[in-house]
């Protein structure tokens, strides 16, 4: 007798517990639906970021386009006063940067990101070719000034 009402007060318990922590159906499709708004309002927010951060690179890059453009513009002004057979070396040379500052202007503006990865990768890579070309730029008037 002992053992029964052990056996049947250890089933009531069990049978309690999972009764009391069991969802019913409503309350695990509210939780669900609660799940999804903060997952909507967390891409919302890494979305804005994302765009931002696109924006301010963007913003940041053109100036530097537009300060190597001044520096070409200025180097061209000064290499008119050179001798002829200087001034067309450094004119072919200034075309040249001239032609990869345009097309970095270019890729930057026609960018169009599918992913914060690709975003990434594609700013590296525009960095490193940014920072190449205004050593050529520094190189080409350092070598003038000598």
């Amino acid at each position: 007798m002992k053992k029964s009402f052990l056996v049947l007060t250890v089933f009531f318990f069990a049978t309690g517990m999972i009764f009391t922590s069991c969802e019913t159906p409503a309350q695990r499709v509210q939780k669900a639906e609660s799940n999804v708004v903060e997952a909507e309002e967390e891409l919302a927010e890494a979305k804005e970021d994302y765009e931002a951060d696109v924006e301010r690179y963007r913003q940041e890059t053109a100036r530097k386009i537009e300060a190597n453009n001044k520096s070409i513009a200025e180097f061209k002004a000064r290499n008119e006063a050179e001798k002829n057979e200087t001034r067309a070396d450094y004119k072919a040379e200034l075309a040249e940067l001239e032609k990869k500052n345009n097309d970095l202007n270019s890729r930057l503006n026609g960018y169009r990101a599918e992913s914060k990865t690709q975003w990434e990768t594609f700013k590296a890579e525009f960095a490193k070719d940014m920072d190449q070309l205004g050593n050529e730029l520094r190189d080409l008037t350092t070598r003038d000034d000598d």
